[in-house]
């Protein structure tokens, strides 16, 4: 298992340095100078002025030369400081990411636990009116985006039938507490889990199909063992493998789905500070971000080839035997 691990350590360390070089080139790429934020209409601004502000934000020297500036502070913790104000970028995002995190962790806690369990329950019915039901109502979930599953879950259920608040991660004038945070957190996961519930339904209902019909499954009910022991057992966890790497690939579109529920729904994550950056042409905010984002990203996937060695351990085995 240690080597397993190690392995795909060193597996993600190129591909993070392959991440630093595209966010850096996509931010050069992008239309625009970051200099024309902050010129002020009503004051005349003369060449050597605009190129004193380039000096002071660090923009005066080759692409290459600031990629190496930037990676090197990167590699020691620092993401630089924001042209817009100052600030730490490093602090902010710390400060944003625990909010993002919650929501994402949440939407994926709901879209996993809800959609295995319907998987299973619509498998051990097929062609029942459950069944029907449930996979027509997964195509209308997987077919609609985060912000329109968002738009109307603010409308019905916090404007109109006032059962969850409309936006904030927490009740102003109130002390916080776990559950105010979870009464805030209902709404923008639920929304932002409605695809991947749908999602996993369907690959778990599918995969259970195929399980269920084996000859080890005869076997086991065969053998007089309780139905829900053969099913929990030994059929799901056999069905559950394809799912594990579904809910892998699915975790950077949840990120971006995060994105425009954290601006519906107000909540104080990296989304809305995201937005900002953008607009104010904030580049080492903006590559901050997307760093930050790509280890989440990379961890996630990582925490998915474990899990998935976990629940089969052939997988492990075969790669050492391939190599030894």
């Amino acid at each position: 298992m240690g080597r397993y691990l190690l392995r795909r350590l060193l597996i993600n360390i190129p591909v993070l340095i392959s991440v630093t070089i595209i966010i850096f080139t996509l931010t050069e790429l992008a239309p625009g100078d970051v200099t024309d934020f902050f010129i002020n209409p009503e004051l005349e601004m003369t060449p050597a002025d605009m190129e004193q502000l380039r000096i002071r934000l660090g923009l005066d020297a080759p692409a290459p030369v600031r990629y190496l500036r930037w990676l090197n502070q990167v590699l020691h913790g620092n993401l630089g400081y924001r042209f817009k104000n100052g600030d730490d970028v490093a602090w902010i995002i710390g400060r944003r990411l625990q909010a993002t995190l919650i929501l994402i962790g949440a939407a994926l806690l709901f879209g996993t636990l809800l959609g295995i369990a319907l998987g299973v329950f619509t498998a051990l019915r097929q062609y029942s009116l459950w069944d029907f039901t449930l996979t027509g109502l997964s195509f209308v979930g997987i077919s609609m985006p985060a912000f329109i599953s968002g738009i109307f879950g603010l409308y019905f259920f916090s404007v109109r039938l006032k059962l969850f608040p409309s936006g904030g991660m927490w009740t102003i004038g109130q002390g916080r507490s776990v559950g105010d945070l979870l009464y805030h957190l209902v709404l923008p996961a639920g929304t932002l889990s409605l695809a991947y519930i749908a999602t996993y339904m369907r690959y778990t209902r599918f995969s259970m199909l195929e399980v269920i019909r084996q000859d080890y499954i005869t076997t086991a009910r065969a053998k007089g063992l309780p139905e829900h022991i053969v099913i929990l057992r030994h059929a799901l966890r056999n069905a559950i493998l394809p799912v594990v790497t579904i809910i892998g690939l699915s975790i950077p579109n949840l990120v971006v789905g995060a994105v425009f529920i954290e601006t519906i729904y107000s909540w104080p994550g990296m989304g809305s500070l995201y937005l900002d950056a953008v607009l104010s042409r904030d580049y080492p905010l903006i590559m901050g971000i997307n760093l930050v984002s790509a280890v989440v990203i990379l961890t996630a996937n990582l925490l998915t080839d474990i899990f998935y060695s976990v629940v089969d351990p052939r997988i492990r085995y075969d790669e050492e035997s391939s190599r030894g």
